[in-house]
Formats: C-alpha cells, sequence, structure tokens
C-alpha cells in the first residue's frame, strides 16, 4: 500500500493524460468528426459535436489506459515505450484503472444523455473491443491480432455517424471497412521497423512469427484491397468526382510505398510506409468530407 502511495504521489496530470494516448484519439476524433458531418448536409448540432466527441474520447481514452496496465511489462522492454507512466512507476496500475473507470463511466454518461443509446453501446462495445478482446487476449495469442482487433480501432466514424442519426446504415458502415482495411498495411509497417522489439517482447506480431518478406507480401496485398475498398464510396453514390480523384491519387501512392517496401528498392521503407499511411487516411477522410459539401458533377 505505500509503495502505491507513493508512485501515485509522483503521477502529475500530464502522466495521466499520456495515459489516454492523446495523439492517438486525436485521429480517432478526427474520423468520428468526418463521420458526424458525412451524416448531414443541413448541420450537425453543437451538443451532439461537443458531447458526441467527448464521449467518444472519454471512453477511447479509457481503453487506452487499460492497454497500458495490460501491457506494462511490454512497455518496459520495448524502446517505444519505456517511458510511459505505468512502465517506470509512476502511476500505479491500480490507480491506472481507477481512472479508466472513471473515464468510461463519464463517457457513457454523456454519450446516453446527449446523443443516443446505439452510439454509446457501440462505443462500449469498441472500448470492451480494444481493451478486452485485443489488449488482453489477440494480441499475444495470434500473429493476426491486428487484423482481427482492428475492427476496434476502426468504429469511430460510424460511432460519429450514429451519434447524429441515431441508426446504421451502409455509409458508416463502408468508412468502418476502410479503416479496416487500412490498419494492417498501415501497423504491419511499423511492426517491421520494430521487429527486434516486439521479438524482444515475445509479441507474436506477423515479421516475428512469419519473417519479413511474408509481411512485405502481406502488407502489399491488404494495400491493394485498400485501393479497392477506398473507391467503394463512389461506386454506391456516397461520394463524388473530387474524393474518387483523391482515393486515386492517395491509394497510388501508398500501393508506390508498398511495392518499394516489398522490393525493399528505398531506404527506410518500413517507417516511411508507416509515416505514409496517417496521411493517407487522414486526406482520404478529409477529401470525402469535402466532396460532401462541394461536390463536382461530370458534365453530360
Amino acid at each position: 500500500m505505500a509503495t502505491i502511495l507513493s508512485t501515485a504521489s509522483q503521477a502529475g496530470w500530464r502522466d495521466y493524460l499520456e495515459l489516454t494516448k492523446p495523439r492517438v484519439v486525436l485521429l480517432m476524433l478526427i474520423t468520428s468528426l468526418i463521420g458526424m458531418l458525412l451524416a448531414t448536409k443541413t448541420g450537425v448540432s453543437w451538443q451532439v459535436l461537443l458531447f458526441g466527441n467527448l464521449g467518444i474520447a472519454l471512453c477511447a481514452g479509457a481503453a487506452a489506459a487499460v492497454n497500458h496496465v495490460v501491457d506494462r511489462r511490454i512497455d518496459s522492454i520495448m524502446a517505444r515505450t519505456h517511458k510511459r507512466p505505468i512502465a517506470v512507476g509512476r502511476v500505479s496500475p491500480p490507480a491506472a484503472l481507477g481512472f479508466a473507470l472513471v473515464l468510461a463511466l463519464a463517457g457513457m454518461a454523456i454519450l446516453m444523455v446527449f446523443t443516443n443509446q446505439l452510439t454509446a453501446w457501440l462505443t462500449l462495445a469498441s472500448l470492451l473491443g480494444y481493451a478486452a478482446l485485443y489488449t488482453g487476449f489477440l494480441k499475444r495469442a495470434t500473429p493476426q491480432n491486428i487484423v482481427i482487433g482492428g475492427l476496434a480501432g476502426a468504429a469511430p466514424p460510424l460511432l460519429g455517424w450514429v451519434a447524429v442519426t441515431g441508426q446504421m446504415s451502409a455509409e458508416p458502415l463502408l468508412l468502418v471497412l476502410i479503416i479496416f482495411a487500412w490498419t494492417p498495411p498501415h501497423f504491419w509497417a511499423l511492426c517491421l521497423h520494430r521487429k527486434d522489439e516486439y521479438a524482444k517482447a515475445d509479441i507474436p506480431m506477423l515479421p516475428v512469427t512469419h519473417g519479413e518478406r511474408y509481411t512485405k507480401l502481406h502488407i502489399l496485398l491488404y494495400t491493394l484491397v485498400l485501393f479497392a475498398v477506398s473507391l467503394m464510396p463512389f461506386a454506391i453514390h456516397m461520394s463524388g468526382l473530387i474524393y474518387l480523384l483523391a482515393a486515386l491519387a492517395l491509394g497510388a501512392r501508398f500501393l508506390d510505398w508498398a511495392w518499394a517496401l516489398y522490393l525493399d528498392s528505398r531506404p527506410h521503407a518500413a517507417i516511411k510506409t508507416f509515416k505514409y499511411s496517417i496521411v493517407y487516411l487522414f486526406l482520404l477522410f478529409i477529401a470525402l468530407l469535402v466532396d460532401h459539401y462541394l461536390p463536382l458533377t461530370l458534365v453530360s
């Protein structure tokens, strides 16, 4: 007990903020916000914009805090994460779990009151999918952890859409499918760059269990799948020419990086592919948003 109190007393607000993985949550909120804006052309009420995204952010932060607790041994081994608050002892696991519970309860309450029940329950399912299914089980159980567990991280645009409409439809599910297809090439590129660290931590990431060549091939294959999926909003008339041109250009560049990674033809291709994947997703969703409000049509 004295140790827990001692470590808790060393923690500052920045440590608890770090537990929420604010950069990851920010990217999720961008896709959630775009999901909200794509759901209507008449504008979204400020209550839904503010409280919907706040509730989603709090629940996402809760899941991230649980991830810190479960992965504390792994974090202490890997160079990228060894200075995290729990790994170095500034925040105790019980304190982090208590913090996560408060965030989750607050987020669920806000979503129930200011959006709708469907949004709240879908957000809870996403939280449990990441914190319990992926972090607690899949991450250590199978090299397909990213593929199976990626669905939880793909949920924000659906959550944003449902917060506005109160119902699910094909369009937000397609947005989920885009992020679902994007996740493997995005994360496996990072895994290639951090292969030795994952091996040291005994985490069965694809490059560790099946080798770099196999992983590079699957990054290329999933990027091809992503390219095809990214054209579906145009195919179902969800979006128009602006989005189509952006998806073609961004997808071609992603394929270029995936091909270069497969051939090992550029230096530091793995980490550069990872960094581009973040830019890709951000610009693709921005293109969806621009096309939604400023559509272009072919002149017949």
